[in-house]
């Protein structure tokens, strides 16, 4: 048996989990609850009260299912993103439809998993988007990919400066405005204007958006290890 990589002392991954299938979201949990790093503390049966139990939990991610009464997952993820930043959103859902993915991408998801993955998988995703890592199905990336290909010609016609690299390689390990600002010595305000001029260039609406699309026009070459920000 392989052996975690987490600490024993160190704090368990922090989960929100909402699905409005009570059958699937026990299954999802008690994949969730075998690895030891991970613990479950809320659970939600639509989008409001997932919602509700982020504004509580505070958790360090929250796992939604796209269709659920009340919020959509999609909704939820754009008030996660408003209201409670530091929280990794986490999709994991049964439908691979290109609208659904990319609504939750352009809302702010860090990962898009499908429920059919190995509970491994799963597991690794949630680890992922904790550390500040994208976590997206094989499937899932192969759809954004050609999805946003239609806009690399214009895109490739104005490319990143040196500095909106370095912004851009930063943003992939997950690290902050303020961390990006630090570690470039520039200000955080300055970190946001360049990420404005970022996602303009390449159509993005978040983060997430952007890095796949950067690495899709090779102004990355591949997703960034390193550890998130506290």
């Amino acid at each position: 048996m392989k052996r975690s990589r987490s600490s024993p002392s160190a704090s368990p991954i922090r989960v929100v989990l909402a699905d409005d299938h009570s059958v699937v979201r026990a299954g999802i949990r008690k994949i969730l609850e075998t690895a030891p790093d991970i613990k479950i503390v809320a659970e939600a049966n639509d989008g409001q009260q997932a919602i509700e139990a982020i504004a509580a939990a505070r958790p360090d991610v929250a796992v939604l299912d796209v269709r659920m009464p009340r919020s959509s997952g999609i909704d939820a993820t754009r008030w996660i993103r408003a209201n409670a930043p530091k929280t990794a959103v986490l999709v994991l859902s049964a439908f691979d439809d290109d609208p659904f993915v990319l609504a939750v991408l352009q809302a702010g998801a860090n990962g898009y998993v499908l429920k059919s993955a190995d509970a491994e998988d799963i597991v690794l995703a949630v680890r992922k988007v904790h550390a500040g890592k994208s976590a997206l199905d094989p499937e899932i990336a192969r759809k954004v990919l050609k999805s946003l290909s239609g806009a690399q010609s214009s895109s490739q016609q104005q490319g990143p400066s040196a500095r909106e690299r370095e912004i851009l390689a930063l943003v992939s390990q997950g690290h902050t405005n303020k961390a990006i600002g630090s570690a470039l010595q520039i200000s955080p305000r300055t970190v946001q204007g360049h990420l404005a001029k970022i996602f303009d260039k390449l159509g993005a609406e978040s983060r997430t958006q952007a890095v796949m699309r950067a690495i899709s026009l090779g102004w990355l070459t591949t997703l960034q290890g390193g550890e998130p920000d506290e």
